[in-house]
This record gives structure tokens, sequence and C-alpha cells, in this order.
């Protein structure tokens, strides 16, 4: 058995923090109630009985202390919807003014930006 293989058992205990399952190779794991499903759980023992054979996913294993975690949640794909694309201007697009602003504001940068080299050719 390793993470991510799919694997059967016979849930043994219903705990209000998750389910615990006997697995088919011997051993016990248990799926917590956020990997239950995808969402809100509000009450496990209407959901899952002792006894029922149930298909899970290993999510993770302790060498360590032989603790198993399981999951339900990781047999179904959620759908996700498209994301909603919003267009983002940099202006206000509505207004349709295009390059107009440039052009009556070219001039007058022009005048100030000459003005300045005036005084830095002046000051040397």
């Amino acid at each position: 058995m390793k993470i991510g293989d799919k694997i059967s058992g016979e849930i043994s205990g219903i705990q209000p923090y998750g389910v615990f399952v006997n697995l088919s190779n011997g051993k016990q794991g248990l799926i917590h109630i956020s990997e239950l499903k995808h969402g809100f759980v509000s009450n496990i023992d209407n959901s899952y009985q002792v006894g029922n054979k149930i298909d899970v996913i290993v999510m993770g294993i302790d060498e360590y202390n032989d603790k198993i975690s399981l999951s339900i949640r990781a047999l179904h794909n959620k759908k996700i919807g498209r994301p909603i694309l919003h267009k983002h201007f940099w202006t206000n697009y509505k207004d349709e003014i295009g390059y107009r602003t440039i052009k009556r504001e070219k001039g007058r940068w022009i005048n100030s930006a000459m003005s300045e080299i005036s005084k830095e050719k002046q000051k040397k």
C-alpha cells in the first residue's frame, strides 16, 4: 500500500471528527471529516454506518505510529466552473477618447521639456 492507492474497506467506527475504516490489508485508517466530501458535512451519521463497505484513497501513511490517512473526497473530482474573467481597463473605456488627450497635452509637455533644457544650458 502506498499514497495514492485506491483501496476498499469496511467502516468500523464513526466519531464527530471522522470515520474509522478497517482496510483489506488488515490495518485501520481514518477518514477525517474534511476528507469525506467536498463542502460542509453536517452529520456524519446520516451518510455513513458501521459495517458499510467503501472505497477510499490513501492520503498519508505515518510509518512510526502506523496511522493511515484516507479520503473519499479524493475519489470525486470537484467540478470547478469556468472562472469569470473581467476586462481591466487602465482608462475609462466608456469615454472613447483614444489618443486625443495626448494630442492635446503634447504641445504643453514639449514646451515644458524645452524650458527645462534651456534652464540647464544657462546654468552651465
